[in-house]
C-alpha cells in the first residue's frame, strides 16, 4: 500500500516536471522566470520569491530573478486594474467601478482557491486515513503471521512427536522380532510359557494400535491447523484488496474534484478577458463619436462663417443704392432674406444629433 501512495505524483513532483518543460520551451532566462512566476503563482498557488525562483531554474544572477519578479507583479497590478471610463461619468465614481470590479475577481479568486486548499486538505485527510487503515491491517497480517509461525512451530513439534513414535515403533518392533526370535529358541525349553507369551503379543499389538491411533489423530489436527492458517491467509488478502480499492476510489474522487475547480478557475479568466474586450471596443465607439461630434461642430462653425460671409456685404450694397429719404422706411426686405440663413443652423444641429444617435446606436 505504501508502494502505491509514494507512485502518486506529489507537488514538488508536478513542478519539478513542468519547470523543466518550460526550459526546454523558453531558452532566454528573462522569458523562463517570467513563466515560472505565472506557474507558481496561477497553476500552483504558491507566492513566488527570488530565492525560490533562483532554486528552481538556476539560471543567470541573482538580481534576474528579482528584476523578472518586480516586473511580474507590475503587471499583475496593472491587469487587474479596472478603468472604467465615459465622458459623462464623474473620475470618482468610474473609479469606484473600477474597484468594485476587482475587489469582485479577487473575491472569486479567493473563494475558488480556498475551496481547492479545501479539497487539498480533504484528499490529504482521505490520504491519512488509508495510511492508517493499511498500517492497521499490516498489524493485524503480522499478528495473522506470529500466530501461523506458532501453529508452524506446534506442527513441527507433533511432527518430532510422530518421528519419535515412529522410532519408538521401529525399537518395538526390533524388540519383537527379538522376542519371536527368542521364542522360537525357547519352545523347546519351556513349552509351560507359550500362554505367557502369548499374552505379552497381545498387549503388545494393543499398544500398537493405540499409537497408530495416536498418529493418526495427529495427522488430522495437523491438517485441521493447515486449513485454518489458509483461510486466515485468505480472508487477510482480501482486505487488503478492498482498502487498495478504497484508496484508488478516494485518489480518482480528489483528482476529478481538482479538475473541475481548475476548469471554473480558467472560464472565470476567459469571461474577464471577455469582459476587458468588450471595454475596449465600447471606448472605440466612443472615440469614433467623439471624433464625430467634432467634425460636426466645425462643420457647423464653418457653415455659421459661411452665413456670416454671405450677409455681411448685402447691407452695405442695399443702403448705397436706396434714397436717404427711404433708408428708415424699408428695412422689412432684409428680414426675409436672413431668416431662412438663420433657420440653417438649428437645423444642421438636428442632423449632426441624429448622426450623432446612429453612432451611438452603432
Amino acid at each position: 500500500m505504501s508502494d502505491v501512495l509514494s507512485d502518486l505524483p506529489s507537488d514538488d513532483a508536478r513542478l519539478a516536471a513542468e519547470i523543466d518543460r518550460l526550459k526546454a520551451a523558453f531558452p532566454k532566462t528573462r522569458e523562463l522566470y517570467r513563466e515560472v512566476c505565472a506557474l507558481l503563482f496561477f497553476r500552483f498557488g504558491q507566492t513566488p520569491t527570488a530565492n525560490r525562483l533562483y532554486q528552481l531554474v538556476k539560471r543567470g544572477s541573482m538580481g534576474t530573478p528579482a528584476a523578472v519578479l518586480g516586473e511580474f507583479w507590475a503587471e499583475l497590478r496593472e491587469k487587474s486594474r479596472v478603468r472604467i471610463e465615459h465622458p459623462d461619468l464623474p473620475v470618482d465614481l468610474g473609479a469606484a467601478a473600477g474597484e468594485l470590479v476587482a475587489t469582485l475577481w479577487t473575491r472569486a479568486t479567493a473563494s475558488a482557491q480556498a475551496e481547492l486548499d479545501g479539497l487539498r486538505a480533504e484528499v490529504e485527510d482521505h490520504r491519512a486515513e488509508a495510511d492508517r487503515r493499511v498500517a492497521a491491517a499490516r498489524d493485524e497480517l503480522g499478528r495473522t503471521e506470529t500466530a501461523l509461525e506458532q501453529r508452524t512451530a506446534a506442527l513441527l513439534a507433533a511432527q518430532v512427536e510422530v518421528r519419535e513414535l515412529e522410532k519408538a515403533q521401529a525399537e518395538q518392533q526390533a524388540a519383537r522380532q527379538a522376542l519371536e526370535a527368542e521364542i522360537s529358541r525357547l519352545k523347546t525349553e519351556a513349552a509351560a510359557r507359550d500362554r505367557e507369551l502369548e499374552k505379552v503379543r497381545e498387549g503388545f499389538s494393543r499398544d500398537l494400535d493405540k499409537l497408530r491411533e495416536t498418529a493418526e489423530r495427529a495427522e488430522e489436527r495437523l491438517r485441521a491447523t493447515e486449513k485454518r492458517a489458509l483461510l486466515e491467509i485468505d480472508r487477510e488478502r482480501g482486505a487488503v484488496a478492498k482498502l487498495q480499492k478504497e484508496l484508488d476510489e478516494t485518489t480518482k474522487r480528489a483528482d476529478k474534484r481538482e479538475a473541475d475547480h481548475r476548469r471554473a478557475i480558467e472560464t472565470l479568466q476567459a469571461q474577464l478577458g471577455d469582459a476587458r474586450h468588450q471595454a475596449g471596443v465600447l471606448q472605440g465607439r466612443l472615440d469614433a463619436v467623439q471624433a464625430t461630434n467634432v467634425t460636426l461642430q466645425e462643420e457647423l462653425a464653418a457653415l455659421r462663417q459661411a452665413d456670416v460671409r454671405h450677409a455681411g456685404p448685402a447691407r452695405p450694397g442695399r443702403a448705397k443704392g436706396a434714397p436717404a429719404g427711404t433708408s428708415a422706411a424699408r428695412p422689412a426686405p432684409t428680414r426675409p432674406a436672413r431668416a431662412p440663413r438663420v433657420a440653417s443652423a438649428p437645423a444642421n444641429k438636428t442632423a449632426a444629433r441624429r448622426k450623432r444617435g446612429r453612432t451611438d446606436d452603432r
